[in-house]
């Protein structure tokens, strides 16, 4: 296959480089930028030295047709105009997260701008690819899912689904690294503010939101609204999900597990641990593994899920080419089998 990456100097664009650099079925990855046109991959990143030698293009639609799939790995708003230039010509997968809701006046509200056409909204397809997996063989247009929703909803999928809980109660504490602030300097992330810090930001506030809320109220058939409150940590990589929630009557954690154990027994990519375990983001480092621990206090009847994550990895390139195996029909973990760098 030949691959074109739009956005490729960010963090996600030199991750999915990564990534397809060693997939068996992409022999050439082309990529684009709209500030960088002419440079090579190597000057913004020389790690890539005499491993990549892709010189950046300008934006060209015309030249991203001729490609058998197209990763905008962009900001807010260049996908929604973008993409409706590309489908039907070739497959389209939004890193973005100009796609992800349905209702475009929920994403004027979060985002803050002019949603997509509202026929985009309704044919692209949201890419949890252990949920969703149907729909994402059938389709030449997905919207990958943010960071921190591809580890909340993984981890709470199987409680919402068997009606273990109320998602409506549901309380999300989530730790990220820096990287998920993307490559342009800002105060938040800068060394000198962040080293030997802690951070709460955008409480109450944060676009990922409204997609948790979206994706629970359609497995619920009833809306949802829950709490979630972001942090940063001084690490470069890795989120940390965890998720409180009131269990209904009769439920005991082994029934709880085995609701998990069940629901992901057969998915590559998505490893729960034994009782009385919990994953640490380190685990999953430079992965596309989702690790997750769950546990009940008998004395609150609450559970505790944690659910962690590489936020580039599965967050974000990694299950954009999980996705795109299985848009191709090709098995979902080609190209994304590795061990965890660690420590």
């Amino acid at each position: 296959m030949k691959a074109a990456i739009v956005g490729a100097t960010g963090y996600g664009g030199i991750e999915l480089i990564r990534l397809l650099h060693n997939h068996p079925e992409v022999k050439k990855i082309a990529v684009f930028s709209s500030s960088q046109e002419g440079k090579t991959m190597a000057e913004s990143y020389p790690h890539v030295s005499e491993i990549i030698d892709e010189t950046l293009e300008d934006i060209n639609v015309d030249h991203l047709k001729q490609h058998d799939v197209v990763f905008l790995s962009t900001p807010p708003g260049v996908s929604a105009d973008l993409t409706g230039q590309l489908v039907p010509d070739t497959k389209v997968i939004d890193l973005s997260g100009d796609l992800r809701l349905k209702d475009a006046s929920v994403y004027e509200k979060w985002y803050g701008r002019a949603s997509a056409e509202t026929s985009l909204l309704k044919e692209a397809v949201y890419g949890l690819t252990e949920w969703r997996k149907e729909e994402i063989e059938k389709t030449d247009l997905l919207s990958n899912p943010g960071c921190y929703p591809t580890a909340v909803l993984l981890g709470l999928a199987p409680l919402v689904k068997e009606g273990a809980i109320d998602a409506n109660q549901v309380i999300i504490d989530a730790k990220s690294g820096t990287t998920g602030a993307g490559r342009s300097l800002n105060a938040i992330t800068h060394f000198s503010e962040m080293n030997d810090n802690f951070k709460v930001y955008k409480v109450n506030e944060h676009k990922h939101t409204p997609e948790i809320e979206q994706e629970l109220s359609g497995w619920m058939q009833e809306n949802a609204t829950v709490t979630f409150t972001p942090h940063l940590v001084p690490m470069t990589r890795g989120i940390m999900a965890t998720m409180y929630a009131p269990l209904h009557k009769g439920w005991t954690e082994q029934n709880v597990k085995e609701i998990y154990d069940k629901a992901y027994n057969e998915k590559t990519f998505v490893r729960v641990r034994k009782s009385g375990t919990f994953p640490f983001t380190k685990e999953v480092y430079g992965t596309n593994y989702c690790d997750i621990g769950v546990t009940v206090d008998e004395r609150t009847d609450r559970i505790t899920v944690v659910s962690v994550i590489d936020n580039l990895v599965k967050g974000a390139s990694g299950q954009a080419i999980q996705n795109m195996n299985v848009m191709f029909g090709i098995p979902e973990e080609t190209g994304l089998y590795s061990v965890p760098i660690y420590p």
